[in-house]
């Protein structure tokens, strides 16, 4: 069974543009078929003070994947591409790249390691307006 997955991407340090791109590759080939993206947007950080600007945009992929087994995926790609520290304890840092599951079909998960949808989505811009541009609804527009 396929299913429709909806991925944040951002990266505010290193060659920004290209890691992201370099993700969106790696999701395709790990994940399942890249079926939307957005386009890019600079944003200031959020939730931390860096002099370090974010590049952000949103992904759209259709998977054979359950929600663990893509955060799995997703995580693997991330160090890949060199990040070494995921943020704990609300403390954000700058970093290489994140990829963060916004939605996964309509379902819900709560679990300690994942929760979909991602909580603090509506309270970012920066997942926001990327997501806006590619989403459609499960059934229909």
């Amino acid at each position: 069974m396929r299913h429709i997955v909806y991925l944040s991407l951002g990266a505010n340090i290193g060659n920004k543009e290209n890691t992201i791109r370099n993700a969106i590759k790696m999701l395709g080939e790990s994940v399942g078929d890249v079926t939307g993206v957005s386009s890019m947007i600079e944003t200031e950080p959020w939730g931390f003070e860096s002099e370090n600007s974010f590049m952000n945009c949103a992904v759209r992929v259709e998977t054979g994947y359950t929600p663990t087994e893509v955060l799995k995926r997703t995580q693997e790609i991330e160090s890949a591409l060199g990040r070494t520290h995921k943020t704990t304890n609300g403390e954000y840092k700058d970093r290489l790249i994140d990829i963060d599951i916004l939605l996964y079909d309509d379902i819900t998960v709560n679990l300690p390691e994942l929760r979909i949808p991602h909580p603090l989505m509506h309270d970012r811009d920066f997942v926001m307006i990327p997501l806006r541009e590619i989403y459609h609804k499960p059934g229909g527009n």
